[in-house]
């Protein structure tokens, strides 16, 4: 079993380090221009009936249920296609990467995102993200509700979960406790949308963009004095 860090800092990837209202963005022209406005609707109707289904966004299975009315289309592979080599490096943030170079500075690094098995870590290698974290990356059908397997896989005194949607991270809170640091970044139509009041508990931190974590100290993210000190320890024994 791996010996647990004393700090490790969790970033979600859709509206949080990468801009995903603008890659459905790009698919909805795409559609629209290959199959017409009709068959555009049809095909996010199917997404939103999976997505309640699931409970994540599944673009590949959508485009397979699309593909049965539509099978003679030549339109279907050059979907594929759009999605698989979609060009997701340009649609991060600003300072995206930025931010996650910063918290490396301050402790344990990884992805922890919801979706599925195939496009989700797709979209986390072609963005360079996957990369930028070496490789420590966590795909859950919902994160919140895997914090156990989470926690063998990176195993931390402490967390800090930075997130787009406030309700998740209100859910990971009442799970790990004063154990978990929740970040909340205002991006996206998620966060745009939410009823801060009706979430308990409110997120201990709220920041604009994502580009906001690159000023952040340790002492921002109200991490026990313990942990910190811990942390310390381990950066100065690591570099003696």
């Amino acid at each position: 079993m791996l010996s647990p860090v004393a700090l490790q800092f969790l970033f979600d990837v859709d509206n949080t380090l990468l801009d995903n209202d603008r890659f459905a963005d790009d698919l909805g022209a795409f559609l629209d221009q290959v199959f017409g406005q009709a068959e555009r609707e049809r095909y996010w109707a199917i997404y939103a009936e999976l997505r309640d289904t699931l409970g994540y966004a599944d673009y590949l299975g959508a485009l397979q249920r699309f593909r049965i009315d539509s099978d003679n289309q030549p339109g279907l592979l050059q979907t594929s296609a759009f999605l698989l080599d979609y060009p997701f490096a340009e649609r991060l943030y600003p300072r995206a990467l930025a931010a996650i170079e910063h918290l490396r500075s301050l402790g344990g690094v990884a992805i922890l995102s919801d979706g599925d098995m195939v496009f989700q870590p797709r979209k986390i290698l072609r963005s360079g993200v996957w990369q930028a974290v070496d490789g420590h990356v966590l795909v859950y059908l919902h994160k919140e509700k895997t914090l156990n397997a989470m926690q063998r896989c990176l195993p931390a005194n402490h967390y800090v979960m930075i997130d787009d949607k406030p309700q998740i991270l209100a859910a990971m809170k009442r799970v790990l406790g004063e154990r978990l640091t929740t970040v909340f970044v205002r991006q996206g139509h998620y966060a745009r949308d939410a009823h801060m009041d009706t979430i308990q508990s409110s997120p201990d931190l709220t920041i604009d963009t994502i580009g906001q974590v690159c000023e952040l100290s340790l002492a921002d993210f109200k991490i026990p004095v313990a942990t910190r000190s811990a942390h310390v320890h381990t950066a100065t024994s690591h570099q003696e």
